[in-house]
């Protein structure tokens, strides 16, 4: 037989960091995309759902937001404000998805930006980073 260890330490320095009042488990420095622009993932799954939400209405799959709220198990009001997320001016959609500038504002207060004019919306969005 072979003097193998029967057990493996494997070492992964981790950090825990708060975020939005949870623990989150930060993988190593080096291990994490180069370009995550640190968009929090809640504004990109909001967008998204705003865009899947849109497209039910446009083809019709769902008559209105509040059978998509219902299917989705979400109140009307969060449905709401989640689907203004789709009429964002496309120069923030840019900014937010492809270079991944951290918006300046919540994800609710991204919403209430969106009826303001498209060439406003980009100073508002991003006021701390432009």
């Amino acid at each position: 037989m072979s003097n193998t260890p029967a057990t493996l330490t494997v070492f992964i320095p981790l950090t825990v960091r708060k975020r939005n009042g949870r623990p989150k488990i930060m993988p190593p420095t080096e291990m994490m995309p180069a370009n995550d622009g640190g968009v929090d993932p809640h504004v990109l799954i909001a967008i998204a759902k705003a865009w899947s939400w849109r497209r039910k209405l446009d083809s019709g799959e769902a008559a209105t937001l509040a059978d998509i709220a219902k299917a989705e198990d979400v109140t009307a009001a969060y449905a709401g404000r989640v689907m203004k997320l789709a009429y964002l001016a496309p120069v923030v959609l840019e900014k937010l998805l492809i270079v991944r500038v951290p918006p300046a504002v919540s994800v609710k207060d991204l919403a209430a930006v969106t009826v303001l004019p498209w060439t406003e919306q980009t100073s508002v969005v991003f006021e701390r980073h432009c």
